[in-house]
């Protein structure tokens, strides 16, 4: 039987990141997976494939609605969607074949099958031949798989999750999305741009509702001059297929019973954490109510040399959370001393304007009794939007109201998703709105908006607005 320092399950990004660091910091290092290519969701269909298809679809819509007013005059554009599976199919491809690269040139041993714990120390390799391995350390990190409603069972043809919505032979006349989440309205977006008619159905009073309201509404706002019908407030009982034509049956905010029906449903409800079959009872691990496995500071179960990360613990589902628990818990065992800031881990949803957030929203500011201070800059207001033609959005900084340090940053605009990272660095080092407001920003660009929102947060001070 093989020994390890390190057996890790699982190589999504927070499994293969922290196989990597492992290995960089000299410890004997397997990595289990049970498909056969590495990635995980987030690189097979999740955020790669998603990522892929975003883009494609983006262009295909700027090509029929916005060439001719930039002076680009074509033939209309016809859509070859075999084609843009294709591409999307080799970037996942080329994703995965990259994260085999890196296991070879660390040395970890990639070994394909389903692991489980027969104990601490031992883990079970199921795969076309059954293996045993020894470990000195386990880190779990299975992640997660599409949250299935109990009326609204998956039949991997009309009736389909985000990995199917991912793999679509054909674009959909009508796709109704069952949850106006992240996923829900990535996935969604995609397929309105193609030219289907999409119908999101939220049971909240608002679209991505663990973000800021502003941004909520914001977005909504883009998606509907997109095309996307809403229905919020809205509680699904019923989805029902007949033939190619499904049927969806919920309850709106009035008591009425409304009926949705299109050729394809999505349900984009959440994920849940992914332990069937680990073997955690084996060695006493428990999960909680909602599947995920309990963890201490350090990341480590009620079983000392067994550490969990990513999907499966607590915290917000996102692949780079992820990676920072995976490379936290390779430098724990190491030895070291890492860091993790839960409180600064940006949320992004990649739809076109983008949103992205960290910290503090402003409800949550207000429910904790909070004073602070808001500032905002509409993007319609900066130059390099009007010249990109990305003018739909906004900034909002929120700052304490006596020390002005930054407690939140939530944007909706082109790029958001790089605009982000330059209020997570500096909320890391714990700056103030003047201290973004100070910083010399490039112009014409994006940031701006952040310099402007900053400015508004000090006191009423944007220049452009």
């Amino acid at each position: 039987m093989s020994s390890y320092d390190v057996v890790v399950i699982g190589s999504g990004p927070g499994g293969y990141v922290s196989a990597i660091r492992c290995a960089q910091l000299g410890m004997k290092t397997a990595l289990v997976e049970k498909y056969q290519t590495l990635g995980g969701t987030c690189l097979n269909v999740g955020c790669i494939p998603s990522k892929a298809l975003l883009d494609s679809s983006e262009h295909y819509h700027a090509a029929v609605h916005s060439f001719e007013e930039h002076g680009i005059q074509v033939d209309k554009p016809q859509i070859d969607f075999a084609q843009m599976m294709n591409r999307k199919a080799g970037v996942v491809n080329t994703t995965c074949d990259g994260i085999d690269y890196l296991m070879k040139k660390n040395e970890i041993d990639v070994l394909k099958g389903f692991g489980s714990l027969l104990d601490k120390n031992t883990v079970q390799v199921s795969g076309k031949s059954t293996t045993k391995v020894s470990a000195k350390n386990i880190i779990l990190a299975t992640g997660s798989k599409p949250i299935e409603l109990p009326f609204a069972k998956f039949d991997k043809e009309r009736i389909i999750s985000s990995t199917e919505a991912l793999s679509l032979k054909e674009i959909p006349k009508h796709m109704i999305v069952i949850g106006g989440g992240v996923i829900g309205l990535e996935l969604g977006s995609v397929y309105k741009r193609l030219g289907a008619e999409v119908t999101v159905v939220e049971y909240a009073k608002s679209i991505i509702p663990t973000m800021d309201g502003a941004m909520g509404k914001e977005l909504m706002r883009s998606l509907k001059k997109l095309g996307v019908k809403f229905s919020l407030s809205t509680k699904v009982s019923g989805v029902s297929r007949d033939g190619e034509q499904v049927k969806v049956t919920a309850t709106n905010k009035k008591g009425e019973e409304v009926v949705f029906e299109g050729d394809y449903c999505l349900v984009a409800v959440g994920r849940g954490a992914y332990t069937e079959k680990l073997g955690l009872e084996n060695v006493g691990i428990e999960t909680d109510e909602r599947g995920r496995i309990a963890v201490n500071e350090q990341l480590q179960t009620t079983v000392a040399n067994i550490y969990a990360i990513g999907d499966v613990v607590r915290g917000a589902m996102l692949a780079h959370k992820a990676e920072e628990e995976g490379v936290f818990v390779a430098e724990s065992i190491a030895g070291e001393k890492p860091h993790i800031n839960y409180d600064l881990i940006p949320g992004i949803v990649y739809t076109w304007p983008e949103v992205a957030a960290v910290g503090k929203t402003e409800e949550a500011l207000k429910e904790a009794g909070v004073e602070y201070k808001m500032g905002s800059f509409p993007m319609r207001a900066l130059g390099r939007s009007r010249a990109s033609g990305d003018i739909d959005g906004v900034v909002k900084v929120l700052a304490d109201k006596k020390t002005d340090e930054v407690l939140g940053v939530h944007i909706v605009a082109a790029r958001a998703a790089d605009i982000i990272m330059e209020a997570v660095t500096a909320m890391e080092f714990r700056a103030s709105a003047e201290d973004i407001a100070r910083i010399c920003h490039g112009h014409p660009t994006y940031t701006e908006a952040l310099k402007e929102a900053a400015l508004a947060a000090t006191g009423n001070r944007a220049l452009h607005s």
